[in-house]
This record gives C-alpha cells, sequence and structure tokens, in this order.
C-alpha cells in the first residue's frame, strides 16, 4: 500500500513530466491531442486553475497557461500554432459532443 504523500510526489513527478514531454513535442498541435486523447495543454492548464481556485491559491489564467506552455501563451501560439486543417476541423468537429 502506497501512503497519500508518497502517491502525491508520485502525481505531481508524471504531471511535471507530461508537461516537459508537451513543452518538447510543439509539433503536436493542441487540436490534434484533443482529436485523439480529448484534452489539451489549454485543458491541462484550466485544471491547473481550477485547483488553484478550489484551494484559494492566487493564479490567473495566464499564469497557468505559461505554467503548462513554458512561457506565455501568446508568444507560443505565435511560434508553433498551425491553421487546422480541414480534416482536423472535422475530426473536432465529429469528437466535440464526446468532450
Amino acid at each position: 500500500m502506497m501512503d497519500d504523500k508518497t502517491r502525491t510526489e508520485l502525481e505531481a513527478a508524471v504531471y511535471r513530466r507530461l508537461v516537459e514531454h508537451l513543452r518538447t513535442r510543439t509539433d503536436v498541435q493542441n487540436i490534434d491531442l484533443m482529436n485523439l486523447a480529448g484534452f489539451c495543454r489549454n485543458c491541462l492548464s484550466n485544471w491547473m486553475k481550477d485547483a488553484a481556485d478550489e484551494r484559494g491559491v492566487p493564479l490567473t489564467k495566464d499564469q497557468s497557461r505559461e505554467r503548462v506552455y513554458g512561457m506565455p501563451y501568446d508568444e507560443w501560439r505565435a511560434k508553433y500554432q498551425k491553421e487546422a486543417g480541414p480534416d482536423q476541423k472535422a475530426a473536432f468537429e465529429k469528437a466535440a459532443h464526446k468532450h
């Protein structure tokens, strides 16, 4: 059996590794993540903001996005975000009701 402190530390390590992985995979667009997994970088940042709000921790949406993206969101978008293609948009619309 694992104690709560250890479980929380392991979960935090996994989260940090996931975020670092997504930071290095700038070729993977958020729409692709949404279409395949049902969540994206923005979802992670929103979940972080929700958790902070639940605990009374001051954190803005921009701050939570910067924690996930590793830079200001607008900077990431300018550097890495590409226009979604018709197939990506169609897949997103088809899956949107599932999210």
